[in-house]
């Protein structure tokens, strides 16, 4: 046997030393390709939940109209705004027919940020009543998700 260094474990050996890791420039391009899959992918995720809030809430605003409506045809009138959503729980000195448990199991929902529902009898514009939230800044008025959300009668 010859003694020239060219074993099968010597040519590995060689082989594995030639690569030591990543490149400086091999990290940066990773890094790089991950900052534009964020830029791209956090907004959508962001504006899901926005958009999930204003949904909850829109679905919250219906079925408490429909709590009001059913209220309505019990007692022939919707509540007043003195007596206000807590009509739909507790049952006010003058209802006529009012449902064991009241017209909402559990009291009445809050909108997507967690912020009471505003009610007033009756409503502008002719309506009977108007059901809205304020929104995530909890103050009238207000665009994009601050934007005041009515129930649609």
């Amino acid at each position: 046997m010859d003694n020239t260094g060219s074993s099968p474990i010597n040519t590995t050996h060689a082989k594995l030393s030639g690569q030591s890791g990543f490149t400086l420039i091999e990290i940066m391009v990773v890094i790089v390709i991950l900052a534009i899959l964020a830029g791209l992918v956090v907004p959508k995720v962001v504006g899901q939940s926005d958009r999930a809030r204003i949904k909850t809430t829109e679905t919250a605003l219906a079925t408490v109209s429909n709590a009001l409506d059913m209220y309505k045809v019990d007692n022939s009138r919707y509540p007043t705004t003195a007596q206000g959503l807590e009509a739909l729980i507790t049952p006010p000195s003058d209802a006529k027919n009012y449902p064991e448990g009241g017209y909402i199991k559990g009291g009445y929902p809050t909108d997507g940020w967690e912020n009471e529902m505003q009610y007033v009898a009756p409503g502008s514009e002719g309506r009977p009543y108007d059901l809205f939230s304020l929104g995530a800044d909890g103050q009238q008025g207000g665009e994009g998700q601050d934007a005041d959300i009515y129930a649609q009668l």
